[in-house]
C-alpha cells in the first residue's frame, strides 16, 4: 500500500534505450571524458598539473610581466616588489608562496592537496624564473587590452587544469581559506577583498590604468577557470504544468530524447489538479522544447531555471561535468 501511494506522487517517464538509440558524442562531451580519465588516475593528474603549470608560465612570462599587469594575488605583488628591487620576479613568487604553505600545511592539514601544491608552485615560480629573462621582454604585443584579455585566458585555462588535477596556486588562496574558516565570511567576498588591495597596489605602483586592466585580467582569468572546471553549457531545468501530461511528456521523450518525471499537484487558486513534469535540457533545445508544449498545452505553465550538473536519469547520451574526488571538492573554493 505504501509503494503504491509514493508510486502515485511521483511517476517516472521513460523510453527503452532500444527506441531511441543514443546520440553520439559531441566534440565537449569527448573533451570531457577525457579530462574526467586524466583526473581519475594519478599519472594523469600528472599530467594535468603540469599542463596548468606550463600554461600559467606563459600567461605570466607573455602578457602580465611585460605589461605589469596581474589579477592580484601573489603574482601582483611580485610584480610589485620587483619593481623596487630589480629581484627575480619567479623566486619572489616562491618566497611568498613558502609561508601560505607552511600555514596551510599547520592549519588545513591535507597532505596530499599541499604536495601536489607545492609541485605546481615549484614548477610555475621557477619556470617563471628560468624562462623570464628569454621571453621578449617587451611581449608580443603593446596594446595592454590585449595582454589583459589573452593573459586571462591563458591563466584561467591553467588554473581549471591545476584545478582539476587536484591543487591550486596557494599564496592568497590558502590564506582566503583560512580566513575563511575563523570568519565564516564567504571565501568569495575575501578573494574580492585580498586581490582588490594588490590590485589597488598595482594602480598606485605603476598606474591607475594599469590597475583597470588587472580587473579585467582578473574577470576574464575567473570566467574562464569557470568554463574549464564547469564546461562550457549550463544546463537548463524545466518544470511544466499541465493539464496534458502524458501527450507532453511522449512528446519531450519521443522528439528531444529526454527523461521526464511527473508528479501531481494542486492549483491553490482553484484548487483544481494539474501534473507538473520536470526535466533538463540543451541551451540550444530550449526553444525547441516551448514551441513543442504550446503546440500540446497553450496553457501550460512553464518555468526555466538554470543548472550546473546533471548525471543519469536521461535518454540523451549526456558525459556529466568533470568532478572531482570527495576528499579534493573544497579545493575548488580556493582558486
Amino acid at each position: 500500500m505504501e509503494k503504491s501511494t509514493k508510486a502515485t506522487r511521483a511517476r517516472r517517464f521513460f523510453i527503452p534505450p532500444a527506441a531511441n538509440p543514443a546520440s553520439p558524442l559531441t566534440l565537449r562531451q569527448r573533451l570531457l571524458a577525457l579530462l574526467e580519465s586524466f583526473n581519475s588516475n594519478a599519472v594523469g593528474r600528472s599530467l594535468l598539473l603540469t599542463a596548468g603549470g606550463i600554461l600559467l608560465i606563459i600567461a605570466f612570462c607573455t602578457f602580465m610581466a611585460p605589461a605589469n599587469i596581474a589579477p592580484g594575488g601573489v603574482s601582483g605583488l611580485a610584480l610589485i616588489i620587483s619593481s623596487f628591487t630589480g629581484w627575480s620576479q619567479g623566486l619572489m613568487m616562491l618566497l611568498l608562496n613558502l609561508p601560505a604553505l607552511a600555514l596551510g600545511y599547520v592549519k588545513l592539514g591535507r597532505f596530499r592537496f599541499l604536495r601536489r601544491t607545492i609541485y605546481v608552485i615549484l614548477l610555475f615560480n621557477l619556470g617563471v624564473a628560468w624562462l623570464l629573462p628569454i621571453f621578449p621582454q617587451r611581449g608580443i604585443t603593446d596594446d595592454f587590452l590585449l595582454d589583459a584579455l589573452f593573459g586571462g585566458v591563458v591563466a584561467g585555462i591553467g588554473y581549471g587544469l591545476v584545478v582539476l588535477g587536484g591543487g591550486t596556486m596557494a599564496g592568497t588562496g590558502i590564506i582566503s581559506r583560512l580566513v575563511q574558516k575563523r570568519t565564516s565570511i564567504p571565501i568569495g567576498q575575501i578573494y574580492v577583498f585580498i586581490d582588490g588591495v594588490v590590485i589597488i597596489a598595482l594602480g598606485l605602483t605603476f598606474s591607475w590604468e594599469i590597475g583597470l586592466y588587472s580587473i579585467i585580467m582578473l574577470f576574464v582569468r575567473g570566467i574562464v577557470t569557470d568554463y574549464v572546471l564547469e564546461g562550457p553549457s549550463v544546463v537548463r531545468t524545466v518544470f511544466i504544468v499541465t493539464d496534458s501530461p502524458e501527450e507532453i511528456a511522449q512528446c519531450l521523450m519521443n522528439k528531444l530524447h529526454l527523461g521526464v518525471t511527473a508528479w501531481p499537484v494542486e492549483g491553490m487558486f482553484t484548487h483544481e489538479p494539474h501534473v507538473t513534469l520536470f526535466c533538463t535540457v540543451g541551451r540550444s533545445d530550449v526553444h525547441t522544447l516551448k514551441r513543442r508544449v504550446a503546440e500540446i498545452d497553450p496553457m501550460a505553465f512553464i518555468v526555466i531555471g538554470q543548472g550546473h550538473h546533471a548525471s543519469g536519469g536521461v535518454l540523451r547520451a549526456l558525459r556529466s561535468y568533470v568532478t572531482l574526488p570527495p576528499e579534493e571538492e573544497s579545493q575548488t573554493q580556493m582558486l
